[in-house]
């Protein structure tokens, strides 16, 4: 089985507002804070020294390299903040923010360029005061100019993702060279001022002789831990760290961005990705893929324990990943097709016979955390969904939709009768086998893919899909068209993964809020287009307490889960890392991360056992 990767275009991303202890009042009404956080405390007090998942006392040296994803995967920019073009991975470590998030926490995030920080008492204005002496890596110094452009040009040329998070940032005024002040609308949600805070610092001096909405191969400015030293398109990307680097003794970074080069490896094909790793071609890989894990380690290298294996817990919400149905379509527009779709794949057999029985299925958007719906609707999930009875299906108000569960033989009868009942309903018989409508035209649909791993998955859901007379096929591309096209809306039924900071709020809006439906590169790749869905949307989003996100996600997750838009796919709590034995790691990785490289480092020891066992 294949998983897809958790990356994602916010991974500096931080939900949460104002931490629930804040400092000494100010003279003008501002209290001071050293930290942000959705809600209650924040865990380390002012003054701390590091994170506790770190080592302050690592080493720094040596050369830390890793796949890139699970393998397909290719780059043809280094600007990760738009909508054009492939971006290179890893391009957050090349820019610092005025703060950063702690791994141990849900949403907390700390100064870091920021030294300073006030909160107006309607906690709507934030004052940031910069640290004297950073700067960008061509020795420029950074100011709050810098600032204020980096927010402002992600609000307006930025990838949507931005743009759904910056939407309440209602102004961003500089006051002098290093006090620039975020103003937020009443309406903001909790999540905004600290997810604005985390975005990354751009140099604008750089850009105004640089166009910010265009792809690019000349390595961005940046004022991060590492800089990018070597590439060669669609290969490789090499990151040098920065020597004498002005945060590397902050707290927020003591322990952390520990090796002198981080090189991401990129290759087109999985098995080709795997060979390099047993040929020790690259040093680490997180595995998605569970025939392999179970199959593949038992080259001479892992059995000689040159290689190691662990499988480390993953407390994070598990996103959710599944097959997403383009409901821009005009045969996808009838929730009964959509249902009678997802009832022809058989999950059971798929994971005993495919994945090893290493999985659960995935049920909800919100899956394995608190605004997962679950049973029968809490009142205030009634209070919610109520002023939309007439307007939604009744299975809403009663005991939560759950995908039906298979005889695991591969073609459960009882399912594909009933998917056929739907499709009958909805207008599509069957006449010489084909699955037709009142026009005679035969019910199609195509699988957007961009690597084979995924092809033995599929198989069995078409096979199924045949005995309905639906006529469905696979369409192989490679990883650029295959993101372009998703970009552009233009597949059929497409692979994806919803993936939100760890308090989701306003960044809900770029997956399901009908303004994001025509929007490029929007995340709504279903095509999401409902008022009762805008609604919940926003109450989740302008949510003032965790009760009211908890509600406002769990009635949108019982609506959504009601127009069967996509077709779940199935999950783990645990990372599965393989790696050559040549790095130390803290004994506790942090709770919310993999911790992986950040706060590894590099043992010449081992690495020169390794040499000798050659």
């Amino acid at each position: 089985m294949t998983q897809m990767s958790r990356r994602h275009v916010l991974a500096l991303g931080a939900g949460g507002a104002l931490g629930a202890k804040l400092g000494p009042a100010l003279a003008n009404d501002e209290a001071s804070s050293h930290g942000l956080s959705a809600f209650g405390e924040l865990k380390y007090p002012a003054g701390f020294a590091k994170f506790d998942y770190v080592n302050s006392d690592a080493p720094k040296g040596g050369l830390f390299s890793q796949l890139v994803g699970s393998g397909g995967s290719t780059f043809d920019s280094f600007n990760a903040f738009i909508v054009k073009g492939n971006a290179a991975s890893d391009m957050d470590l090349t820019f610092a923010s005025l703060m950063a998030r702690a791994f141990d926490e849900p949403d907390a995030v700390y100064l870091f360029a920021a030294e300073e920080l006030s909160v107006s008492a309607d906690r709507s204005s934030f004052r940031f005061k910069l640290r004297p002496g950073i700067a960008f890596h061509d020795g420029s110094k950074i100011t709050a100019e810098d600032v204020a452009f980096s927010l402002k040009v992600l609000k307006s040329k930025g990838h949507p993702s931005y743009g759904a998070i910056l939407a309440e940032l209602s102004d961003v005024v500089v006051e002098d060279s290093r006090t620039v002040v975020l103003k937020f609308s009443a309406s903001r949600g909790l999540d905004v001022p600290p997810l604005a805070a985390a975005l990354p610092i751009f140099s604008k001096a750089y850009y105004a002789k640089r166009s910010f909405e265009e792809t690019s191969l000349e390595p961005p400015l940046g004022s991060g831990a590492y800089r990018v030293s070597r590439f060669e398109q669609g290969r490789f990307v090499e990151f040098e760290r920065v020597k004498d680097w002005w945060g590397a003794d902050l707290p927020v970074c003591r322990g952390q961005y520990n090796f002198d080069v981080f090189r991401d490896e990129y290759y087109r094909d999985r098995e080709t990705g795997f060979e390099a790793f047993t040929g020790r071609n690259y040093l680490f890989r997180e595995e998605f893929t569970s025939r392999v894990w179970a199959t593949r380690y038992d080259f001479p290298a892992f059995r000689d324990g040159r290689v190691k294996r662990e499988i480390i817990p993953d407390e994070r919400p598990s996103g959710a990943q599944g097959w997403l149905i383009n409901t821009r379509r005009e045969k996808f527009k009838d929730r009964r097709v959509r249902e009678a779709i997802g009832l022809a794949f058989d999950f059971e057999w798929t994971n005993k016979n495919l994945m090893y029985g290493s999985y659960q299925r995935t049920r909800s958007v919100f899956e394995n955390s608190e605004m997962m719906a679950k049973g029968e609707p809490s009142a205030d999930e009634l209070a919610l969904l109520e002023p939309f009875r007439d307007r939604i299906l009744p299975e809403v108000f009663g005991p939560v939709w759950l995908p039906p569960e298979s005889d695991g033989s591969g073609q459960d009868r009882k399912l594909l009768r009933r998917a056929g009942e739907l499709l009958i309903e909805a207008g599509w018989t069957v006449k010489d086998g084909r699955r037709v409508n009142a026009s005679g035209e035969q019910l199609t649909m195509e699988f957007l893919l961009d690597e084979r791993s995924f092809e033995p998955h599929h198989t069995p859901f078409i096979k199924n899909l045949r005995v309905l007379g639906i006529e469905a096929s696979l369409r192989f591309v490679d990883p650029t068209q295959e993101e372009l096209r998703k970009k552009d809306f233009d597949f059929d039924i497409a692979i994806d993964r919803f993936i939100y900071p760890q308090i989701p709020g306003a960044a809900l809006r770029n997956y399901f809020s009908s303004k994001f439906v025509q929007m490029k590169g929007s995340k709504n790749l279903a095509g999401i287009s409902d008022p009762v869905i805008d609604v919940l949307v926003e109450k989740a989003a302008v949510a003032k307490t965790q009760a009211e996100l908890y509600s406002a996600c769990r009635a949108l997750d019982r609506v959504l889960r009601s127009g069967r838009y996509w077709i779940p796919h199935w999950n783990k709590a645990s990372f599965w890392i393989a790696y050559w034995d040549e790095f130390g790691h803290p004994q506790v990785k942090p709770r919310f991360a993999r911790g992986v490289p950040e706060t590894w480092w590099y043992e010449p020891a081992k690495a020169a056992k390794l040499e000798q066992a050659k």
